[in-house]
């Protein structure tokens, strides 16, 4: 079930990640909405990185550990594997090339990326790192994915918004947490998660998991969430809205 559920992963090669950003998700109770992200997107290499992050998860034999290893926690792995520097590699000269190769790709898909709906700015840093302006302004008549676009090979949304009933939306960010991190409890993590994600409504919270609540001014609720190296829990609320006609 894993090979299957990662196979279209290792096709495309790379995955992304949030860095250091500021998010906001505007809902209003007549199903209208605005999404912004302002910050830094990083880009994962899983086509060697989690695979053998996968290896790992199976190693010595313990036929649990499948049931435990989510998409989630090899994305992670292979962010932090990333960061670690490579006692064995290829010949420099194949290194070289591998680089050029992935700088001149990651530079295509900011230019991918900057002629779709929402994109103000996209301004590729260089060590696969992503600047971006985003916002977006529609109506909640389907389901909503943030990032995913098939054309420039981003296909692990941050955010999603999913339609519940006739009467509700369910919002959650797995990308903004580190609930599977295979260094949980250990001091490690992805440093580079660093942000805070923003959730603004006028209609009835239903639920949601900030312990701190939301807070109301003017007619509206907010609530929100922190997202580090430490976080365990991925955003959600369910916010009830207008039916649909």
């Amino acid at each position: 079930m894993a090979l299957a559920l990662l196979a279209p992963l290792l096709l495309v090669g790379c995955a992304f990640a949030p860095g250091k950003f500021t998010s906001t998700l505007t809902i209003l109770a007549d199903r209208s909405f605005t999404f912004t992200y302002q910050g830094e997107v990083v880009a994962i290499d899983i086509a060697g990185a989690m695979a053998k992050g996968m290896g790992d998860a199976f190693k010595g034999g313990d036929e649990d550990k499948e049931s435990k290893t989510s998409m989630t926690r090899m994305l992670r792995g292979a962010a932090w594997k990333q960061d670690v520097p490579k006692i064995e590699g290829k010949p420099p000269a194949e290194d070289d090339a591998d680089a050029r190769e992935k700088e001149a790709k990651f530079k295509a898909i900011a230019a991918a990326l900057e002629k779709e709906p929402g994109y103000r700015s996209v301004t590729y840093q260089g060590d696969g790192v992503f600047l971006i302006d985003y916002a977006l302004t529609g109506k909640l008549t389907h389901n909503f994915l943030w990032p995913y676009n098939l054309d420039a090979e981003v296909v692990f949304p941050f955010v999603v918004v999913e339609m519940r009933g006739s009467d509700q939306v369910r919002v959650k960010a797995p990308a903004f947490a580190n609930t599977d991190s295979p260094t949980k409890g250990k001091g490690g993590g992805n440093a580079k998660l660093d942000g805070t994600f923003t959730l603004v409504t006028d209609g009835d919270i239903v639920s949601q998991n900030n312990e701190a609540g939301a807070t109301r001014a003017g007619g509206r609720g907010t609530v929100t969430w922190k997202a580090t190296p430490l976080t365990k829990d991925a955003p959600m609320a369910v916010i009830k809205v207008a039916p649909l006609n």
